[in-house]
């Protein structure tokens, strides 16, 4: 098919040439079908950690129920035949408006983590948003996705000199932006994973991060130093224990049968959960980072208006409007319901992303028209990851890209700049 046809129906073209010969998708091309094979498949832990939202996970409930408030108002008799679905982000144009969300630990989901993430993301030009809480280093990261965009994610680390070192490496590994996450200053209540008394951190898993960093490094040395020789009796040793230890020595560098007799590993779990975010950061903290980076900066998890505001004021240089997926606090009010908010608060003077709730390219449409400049997608490509690895995650991506491009056609619109809230009626 002409690649002028655009991304949505050379998808279907391949989707239904591939079931000519029997193929079918890897992966569901609908996202409570794709969540619910995902959920079959993967085991109560991972599962658990990637599904959970916080509390009654009323917020996550909120997230999809606000999309479900708009409805999207079709026009006809258009020359639709020619859409350009490609946006600009920090003088980078984008094929379409989304970006991958940062996931942490995606080593629970499939071995391969954030490599089959990133070359999934770097085969369609998608960015990737590096987690701080990855499975793999940001330079491995890098090196996967050779030129193609990526950002940098930041949670502000009780050791400045440790945010300092993380902000560096992400400049060399080639990142475009940092984005900071503001609303994980503390670790939600979340009950799925308190039910399981799972924590993916405690086991070493989703700090790759962290040592692989110098600084960290070295904080980990002075406190097994520090710690000496355990004084007190151990206890006898579980079948989960040995597991647990056996999984920690493998978060740190090095071989096995070493670290499983070094106090490293365990030092290196301890200093990650004890520095790992810092509550008391405020706006005047802001000054001290873009004095330590040349990157554009993007503040995660803003909802209120005043703090978008303030975050014009302050010379941000971009905004996601977030609930963090629902996982800090329940109750909170919907992300997309605080979207036109704070799009009207900063008044043109810098992009607003979006996330949360999002599982489709309607969704996408629908965020975009309400003001969001782009969206970033998470769930449901971890969900594909899960399920098929690199292509699963691939299609995902494939698929809301299209389904966006044939919602845009199919609505009378050619380019993403003719979408605005005249576009959509609230439902009765």
């Amino acid at each position: 098919m002409d690649s002028a046809a655009g991304t949505g129906r050379q998808r279907q073209d391949t989707v239904y040439r591939a079931g000519v010969y029997g193929r079918h998708p890897r992966v569901p091309t609908v996202y409570r079908a794709l969540a619910d094979r995902a959920r079959r498949r993967l085991g109560p832990r991972a599962h658990g950690y990637v599904a959970g939202g916080a509390g009654d996970e009323d917020t996550q409930r909120a997230d999809r129920a606000a999309f479900d408030r708009w409805a999207v108002v079709p026009r006809v008799l258009r020359d639709v035949s020619a859409r350009d679905t490609s946006v600009e982000l920090f003088g980078r144009r984008l094929p379409a408006p989304v970006l991958l969300d940062p996931v942490g630990a995606l080593e629970l989901v499939h071995p391969e983590a954030d490599l089959a993430v990133a070359r999934a993301a770097a085969a369609l030009g998608v960015p990737m948003v590096f987690s701080n809480q990855a499975s793999v280093p940001m330079e491995a990261t890098a090196a996967a996705m050779g030129d193609s965009p990526r950002w940098m994610q930041l949670y502000w680390s009780t050791s400045d000199e440790l945010v300092e070192s993380l902000l560096g490496r992400a400049e060399a590994s080639g990142c475009e932006a940092v984005v900071v996450t503001l609303d994980t200053t503390m670790l939600g209540w979340r009950p799925r994973d308190l039910d399981l008394g799972h924590l993916p951190f405690a086991l070493g898993k989703g700090i790759a991060q962290y040592t692989s960093d110098p600084v960290f490094r070295r904080l980990v040395e002075e406190r097994a130093a520090a710690a000496g020789a355990p004084r007190d009796p151990q206890p006898r040793p579980t079948v989960a224990a040995v597991r647990a230890l056996v999984g920690i020595a493998r978060a740190w560098p090095g071989p096995l049968v070493a670290n499983l007799r070094s106090p490293l590993p365990r030092a290196a779990v301890e200093t990650f959960l004890a520095i790992y975010s810092r509550p008391s950061i405020t706006w005047a903290d802001l000054a001290w980072l873009r004095e330590r980076t040349r990157l554009p900066i993007v503040l995660k998890g803003v909802l209120h208006p005043d703090d978008a505001r303030r975050a014009a004021d302050e010379g941000v240089d971009g905004l996601v409007v977030s609930t963090h997926g629902g996982r800090q606090v329940d109750r909170s009010i919907a992300a997309l319901d605080a979207l036109p908010g704070v799009v009207e608060a900063v008044d043109d003077r810098m992009p607003v992303l979006f996330d949360s709730g999002v599982r489709s390219g309607a969704d996408v449409l629908v965020a975009v028209a309400l003001g969001a400049r782009a969206v970033l997608l998470g769930r449901p490509w971890v969900w594909g990851l899960g399920l098929a690895g690199e292509a699963g995650v691939r299609q995902v991506v494939e698929d809301v890209l299209g389904e966006f491009d044939l919602t845009l056609g199919l609505t009378g619109h050619t380019a993403v700049g003719q979408l605005t809230p005249q576009v959509l009626v609230r439902r009765p």
